[in-house]
């Protein structure tokens, strides 16, 4: 397949389009590699991909570019006959978007119709995308599943990953593009974010530098290792969204439609205390880590729980790797990395 992977040089984006180009396919990744993190780890990422393609003799292109800019993503749609996309670039980060939501507009909202667009005239064959499980946002109703309403998101990152899953499927609906919205749950493992907690309190206790434990270490995740979240990204990609033939608008379900589109949950089905988390990194590292307990953050929840049934029983795979093991494989990356 000709697939095209926005945001190759993040985290997710990264991992998946290296296990695409081992398996052999042809990929073209898109990405901005702007600063919202440190720029060597995203470079770093995109070496590994070059390396791995000529490896395995898979061809791969990277357009180095803004999918905000429709006229670029129209000429790498145009130039290279993408047949199927997987669309994990995103303005990521629950608490960056208190502070700059108009990258989210950009990054989430601008970027994500032009990749729309360009699928629709360029008639891709299935459009696979990233939300994420912060749209269940006010919901206690546990564990979160797809055919729950999820319409209260409580901050605007997770409202423009909402967005995303209504825009798909009014694509879906007036196009008849096959479209699957992919929740993940709390992703983390080797070459993960500098921004998010395991690669922080790593770096803070390594430093012996005090950790920032919000709600005290109390609240709940349900950790998603990304070995696990791309096995269901790719599986979900090769599985082309169908309509749904019980679809009723009486009682209309969120997560399928009678348009060619559907939602998945990709989670571990196990939520882990956050003062357990911390507990297996500690015990990754051989140290202990100095806490700085303090409340929950504004637009965080409580709790995370994913319920994983739909994605097992549509691609066969449900995540399953213990937060121990997933810890320890990205310590051993953390420490090989930076040579500490």
């Amino acid at each position: 397949m000709k697939i095209l992977v926005t945001g190759n040089a993040g985290f997710i984006g990264f991992h998946t389009a290296k296990r695409l180009l081992e398996r052999g396919d042809s990929v073209v990744g898109f990405d901005s590699v702007n600063g919202y993190y440190d720029v060597s780890v995203k470079e770093a990422r995109l070496k590994i991909l070059e390396e791995t393609a000529e490896q395995t003799g898979s061809e791969y292109t990277f357009i180095r570019g803004n999918l905000a800019d429709l006229q670029s993503v129209n000429a790498c749609f145009k130039q290279h006959g993408i047949e199927r996309v997987i669309n994990l670039a995103a303005q990521a980060g629950v608490r960056y978007s208190l502070e700059n939501p108009h990258s989210y507009v950009e990054s989430n909202v601008i970027a994500f119709t032009n990749i729309l667009e360009a699928c629709r005239y360029h008639k891709v064959e299935h459009l696979t995308y990233a939300s994420t499980s912060s749209v269940y946002g006010a919901n206690t109703k546990m564990p979160f599943s797809e055919h729950e309403g999820a319409n209260h998101p409580l901050q605007f990152y997770a409202a423009t990953k909402k967005a995303n899953e209504m825009m798909a499927h009014s694509y879906s609906n007036l196009f008849g593009l096959p479209t699957t919205g992919l929740r993940f749950f709390t992703v983390y493992g080797p070459w993960g974010r500098p921004d998010m907690a395991l690669f922080k309190f790593t770096k803070n206790i390594i430093e012996d530098k005090p950790i920032p434990v919000f709600n005290q270490g109390n609240h709940t995740r349900d950790f998603t290792y990304v070995d696990d979240i791309v096995e269901g990204v790719i599986r979900s990609s090769d599985n082309v969204a169908q309509p749904n033939p019980d679809w009723d608008s009486d009682a209309p379900d969120p997560a399928t439609s009678n348009a060619p589109f559907r939602i998945f949950n990709i989670g571990n089905n196990n939520p882990v205390k956050l003062s357990a988390y911390i507990e297996a990194i500690e015990e990754a590292l051989g140290m202990k880590a100095k806490k700085d307990l303090l409340p929950l953050q504004a637009g965080d929840v409580p709790d995370t729980y994913a319920d994983s049934t739909e994605l097992e029983k549509a691609v066969g795979y449900k995540p399953n790797t213990p937060v121990e093991e997933g810890v320890q494989r990205f310590v051993d990356w953390y420490r090989d990395f930076y040579g500490v």
